[in-house]
């Protein structure tokens, strides 16, 4: 087992949540192949150890889209972060927001944009998928720009939902799954109180101020497969590049051709992403994806990473192996569900002591020094 911190979060996730919920964060796709490798890949990248240095001036500071950041990371988009801690997304983006770095919210967050956004100082990046409906795409990036989110986040890899076996057996899905959901939260009476009770309403919040209705947790899986579109190529998303007059981010590649696809589409980023594991099992991981994407791209646009990523060292390893900032999903959501808004603060505490503490033994002075040079070739 890789011990981390997010490791000791997500014991404390496990045991105080549902399984249906637990299980809906932990798990990945089919045989759950590339959501191993995703940990066990960057585990096997070697910092080089460089000493006496006079680090004394060390610095975690970057910059991405004219935004200034305290450390080289952003929170992930995570869809039902709100069942995780009471109005979650709420949570996670104060938490974001106090360590100085940027929150994302999904497209299928529980809370709305009109509910997370007036509560921050901070501007937030917002996540969107192509969608069948493209009455909802309009009316969703409207309100965000009504809201003064910065960046949008384009999730691509998803023109089909994943299958997900794990959500069949935990109950997130599958025959009598209501009734199990209901059952698992009276074994976790401090979820059922805290969330479950307190935590209302408990349903897709930016697509419930569209339709003006309700959609409910047991209406999301069925609203997926009907709104998720095979039929997606670069011209649909035209024109939302001309619509979007802020950073577009492309998430979700992991090929070199794609990537030169978005420079030459005008993204102003991607995400160099296998959606955790949870889409095309059997694919790279995203760690042995990334030198390749960043040898044909960097400098061209922003380059950002995430899966597998459980610690600061971490952090560290992509940005030398070519990342400009990385994203954090699981790990966060596992904090929030232990301890909230003060385990996500903590969680990103001890990322950036391991950074300090990688950085200082491998001689790079800032976010710039990490390259190859930071590495040993095995």
């Amino acid at each position: 087992m890789i011990i981390s911190a997010s490791t000791d979060y997500r014991k404390a996730a496990k045991a105080k949540l549902p399984p249906f919920l637990f299980h809906y964060i932990d798990g990945g796709s089919y045989g759950e192949n590339t959501l191993r490798h995703n940990t066990t890949d960057i585990a096997e990248v070697a910092l080089r150890q460089r000493v006496l240095n006079n680090m004394s001036d060390l610095s975690l500071n970057t910059e991405i889209f004219g935004e200034k950041l305290d450390l080289p990371i952003a929170l992930a988009p995570v869809g039902l972060t709100g069942m995780y801690a009471r109005r979650g997304e709420v949570q996670a983006a104060k938490a974001a927001e106090n360590k100085g770095i940027p929150f994302t919210m999904s497209t299928v967050s529980v809370c709305p944009i009109e509910e997370v956004a007036p509560k921050l100082d901070r501007p937030m990046w917002f996540q969107l998928y192509v969608l069948k409906d493209r009455g909802f795409m309009k009316n969703v990036l409207e309100r965000a720009k009504a809201a003064g989110v910065t960046t949008l986040v384009f999730t691509v890899d998803m023109p089909v939902p994943g299958a997900r076996y794990r959500d069949m057996h935990s109950g997130m899905s599958g025959p009598n799954a209501a009734a199990r959901r209901v059952f698992q939260s009276m074994l976790h009476p401090q979820w059922a109180f805290d969330v479950g009770v307190f935590g209302k309403p408990h349903d897709l919040g930016n697509i419930s101020t569209y339709r003006g209705e309700p959609t409910k947790l047991e209406d999301y899986i069925g609203w997926l497969g009907e709104n998720f579109d095979p039929s997606i190529s670069w011209k649909d998303l035209e024109w939302i590049r001309d619509f979007w007059d802020g950073p577009m981010v492309i998430k979700g590649i992991l090929d070199v051709q794609d990537a030169r696809d978005a420079v030459s589409f005008g993204a102003d980023g991607i995400v160099v992403s296998n959606h955790g594991g949870r889409q095309l099992d059997g694919v790279l991981s995203t760690v042995k994806a990334l030198p390749g994407i960043a040898d044909a791209v960097k400098g061209d646009l922003k380059i950002m990473v995430d899966s597998g990523i459980r610690s600061g060292l971490d952090v560290v390893k992509m940005l030398a192996l070519g990342a400009d900032l990385t994203l954090l999903g699981r790990s966060f959501v596992y904090a929030l569900a232990a301890q909230g808004q003060a385990g996500v603060e903590n969680l990103l505490d001890l990322y950036e002591k391991e950074m300090r503490v990688a950085m200082t033994l491998t001689g790079a002075k800032s976010i710039k020094d990490l390259n190859s040079d930071s590495l040993i070739k095995l």
